[in-house]
């Protein structure tokens, strides 16, 4: 915190600090809370229970009451002494959001690998502009938050949110440092899970794989029936034919299923925002109420400071 504050301060521009402690087990809400105490720029929120990064992250944002949001984890991996470098990116009017990319792989290769795997179906399948270069360390004007004022449900994404509301998109090269306690809780399975949610809450994609899907098993169907009836017509045929038949079934079978289940994960989700689950529920608050900064012109720091899913970057 003493990091943040002392940047911000260099930097010689009006701030808040957001504290978002999204349902952590531990003593991180008491200490969140102590500093929102303490501290005039720190703000706390604790949200009542584990929501997912994404979701503690549209609480804070929110709850931004300046020009400028900046989101960095509560890991220290993304120095808050680099924040200057995201906040001089968005100077002028060229860009509306900027992300912090690291100038050195982070982590292990099958780990950049599988989370370069689901930038690339970001950038192709949902039409995010600039994927590649999404991080957890990122800077944009506040005023984007109005083009997912309807968000809503347990299934937020951040970086795809942003994306409805500008084109303008850049980044620069940061410095981050390696994790110094624990381990990243992102692990594959957890980036699969992630990739799944964005492609089946944010796109129709799976939907026409599907359809192309059952057009491949069509043709394939239809190939093989016509290399039966060509047997059939040259006399080279036998009595048994069963594993042409069970082929047959099988493929149709597999496509059938794999559309039905496809289906059923956009119905699905379409029951559970009928019943109205939240994106999040804020359960206490600590610091300043909003709307008592006079100039609201710089940026507020939405922290992640408690427990959640996994760190920002899929």
């Amino acid at each position: 915190m003493s990091r943040i504050v002392s940047t911000l301060r260099q930097a010689n521009v009006r701030h808040e600090i957001l504290l978002v402690v999204d349902g952590s087990p531990d003593d991180t809400w008491e200490t969140a809370a102590r500093l929102a105490r303490g501290i005039e720029a720190v703000r706390a929120l604790h949200l009542s229970r584990n929501y997912g990064q994404h979701n503690a992250l549209v609480a804070g944002i929110r709850e931004a009451a300046h020009d400028v949001v900046v989101t960095l984890d509560d890991d220290l991996q993304h120095p808050p002494e680099q924040i200057p470098r995201l906040l001089a990116a968005l100077e002028g009017d060229r860009l509306d959001l900027v992300y912090g990319v690291s100038d050195e792989e982070e982590h292990g290769f099958l780990r950049s690998l599988a989370s370069r795997s689901v930038k690339a179906g970001m950038a192709g399948a949902l039409g995010v502009r600039a994927a590649q270069d999404i991080s957890a360390f990122r800077a944009f004007r506040t005023r984007l938050r109005d083009g997912f004022e309807g968000l809503s449900g347990p299934h937020a994404s951040i970086d795809v949110a942003l994306s409805w509301a500008t084109a303008r998109v850049g980044s620069v090269r940061v410095h981050m440092n390696q994790r110094e306690h624990g381990r990243s809780n992102y692990t594959a399975r957890k980036l699969i899970r992630h990739a799944v949610n964005m492609l089946v809450g944010y796109s129709t994609a799976p939907l026409r794989a599907a359809s192309y899907l059952g057009f491949l098993a069509g043709v394939v169907g239809l190939l093989l029936g016509a290399g039966v009836l060509w047997r059939f017509a040259t006399g080279d045929t036998t009595v048994a034919g069963f594993t042409t038949i069970a082929s047959m079934v099988a493929l149709f079978s597999s496509a059938q299923l794999i559309a039905i289940g496809v289906l059923g994960e956009y119905v699905g989700r379409i029951h559970g925002s009928g019943m109205g689950r939240p994106t999040y529920v804020v359960r206490d608050r600590v610091g300043p109420s909003l709307g008592t900064d006079p100039c609201p012109d710089g940026p507020v720091i939405p922290v992640q400071a408690g427990a959640s899913s996994g760190p920002g970057e899929p």
